[in-house]
């Protein structure tokens, strides 16, 4: 038995195009110019400069965490967004509340962070504020992501 499914709206929100245009201007400009380390972090910072102050304090602090718990990992963005990568993928990113108008920011890992535990391991973290709790939790998260 087949069913359809009827769109009632867009298919993409105007905020998930503009994150889809910023990550292809992220490709390009890669592609053009190289690697350039320095470069990428002041994008990162260019980005969390924009950011509104909720964002911008929380986004901050999860630099500063993944500086000390994952020096290696280099910054950059993803779709707009803060990341760090290692060997050129993207370990994890952060996204403010503001983004894509949610009720809480994300710190979220892809792939190349080998967080797996087992058959089910989370993926990313609702951070609303950073206490020295969240801090060590993270903390010890950002280090196993990284190797």
């Amino acid at each position: 038995m087949s069913t359809t499914t009827k769109r009632t709206g867009p298919a993409f929100t105007d905020d998930e195009k503009a994150a889809m245009k910023e990550r292809a201007n992220e490709v390009k400009a890669s592609r053009r110019k190289g690697a350039d380390p320095a470069e990428a972090k002041a994008q990162m910072l260019a980005k969390v400069a924009e950011m509104c102050d909720e964002d911008r304090a929380l986004a901050e602090g999860v630099l500063a965490l993944v500086e000390k718990a994952a020096p290696d990992l280099e910054p950059g963005t993803w779709y707009g967004m803060p990341s760090w990568s290692k060997g050129g993928k993207v370990v994890c990113s952060f996204q403010p509340a503001a983004k894509f108008k949610a009720r809480y920011s994300t710190l979220g890992f892809n792939d190349p962070a080998m967080l797996d535990d087992g058959d089910v391991w989370p993926v990313a973290f609702a951070v609303l504020e950073l206490t020295p709790a969240v801090e060590k939790q993270l903390t010890a998260v950002l280090r196993k992501a990284a190797g």
